[in-house]
């Protein structure tokens, strides 16, 4: 089987996965990958991700022009095209709207908390890109302020993205971003996660070196910020208090400010050991409480 034929199989096949774990709707969703120096095979503009063919993919040069192909290439092609401007290194690109990380994303709540070993050694932190209406160049700009330092974006309001060298890679982390986000809602939801602690992160980013993972960029100094507004971002930023001799770290340790006081606010956290509610009986408090208004 030639190079691009085979390609073309793999697209489809992702885009089966895809539509069958729900995580894309309808037509959303784009796959790309690179052909060669010069060429990009991408899918098709209006069409289900679960429902497609190999004569249906598009191929392109690196600045967007169709090459070949019945059908129109992915509306979004520009950010697959910002991803390969700046990470030379990546072969293919998966963009999907995974229910449970899309929702973290229109919270505007990044995954950036050491939580599981896998996805502190496979992808560091995740964290969310700034609103680009789809289609524009605006997203494009958004996924290149954070490309160079991460393998998996959150887009705010609007999906995820994750790279790889292939494309089964860039489809399995995208996996990982949608069970990392299922797995932080049950635990914000049970009172809180459990963080790694900075120690133990260490030690795990020892292991990316025997396990082959190659990290795009290293973990931010604990005191470190995100990058400014216009800056491309260098380093990962990831919550993982320091505590010496410790593997985990309660989730009342984590500091007063930032995220913690961001979850109270949501409801995720309960901060002062104050009462706590299920959904029925805030529910039910709810609805006697508009009673009583009226």
């Amino acid at each position: 089987m030639q190079i691009e034929e085979r390609l073309r199989a793999d697209i489809v096949e992702i885009g089966r996965r895809l539509h069958d774990r729900g995580f894309v709707a309808s037509n959303d969703g784009n796959i790309s990958v690179r052909l060669d120096a010069e060429r990009l095979l991408t899918t098709p503009a209006g069409v289900s991700k679960g429902f497609m063919t190999p004569d249906m993919m598009v191929t392109t040069d690196f600045s967007g022009r169709k090459l070949t192909g019945e059908r129109e290439p992915s509306s979004e092609i520009l950010m697959h095209l910002a991803v390969y401007e700046h990470r030379p290194e990546i072969e293919a690109v998966v963009h999907a709207h995974p229910p449970t990380a899309t929702g973290f994303s229109v919270a505007g709540i990044p995954l950036d908390r050491a939580v599981l070993a896998e996805v502190v050694t496979t992808l560091g932190s995740i964290p969310i890109a700034d609103y680009g209406t789809p289609s524009t160049s605006e997203l494009a700009d958004a996924v290149r302020h954070y490309i160079r330092a991460h393998d998996g974006l959150l887009l705010a309001n609007h999906g995820a993205l994750t790279v790889a060298h292939d494309l089964f890679g860039a489809y399995y982390k995208m996996e990982t971003v949608e069970h990392f986000a299922r797995i932080s809602l049950v635990a914000r939801q049970l009172g809180g996660e459990r963080l790694l602690s900075r120690e133990e992160v260490n030690r795990l980013q020892g292991l990316r070196d025997r396990y082959g993972i190659a990290a795009p960029a290293p973990l931010c100094p604990p005191a470190r910020e995100e990058g400014k507004e216009g800056e491309d971002v260098s380093c990962q930023v990831l919550e993982a208090p320091s505590q010496p001799g410790a593997r985990l770290v309660e989730a009342q340790t984590v500091g007063s400010g930032g995220a913690a006081t961001r979850d109270c606010h949501l409801g995720l956290l309960d901060p002062d050991d104050g009462i706590r509610l299920t959904y029925r009986e805030l529910t039910a408090l709810i609805a006697d409480a508009v009673k009583q208004l009226r």
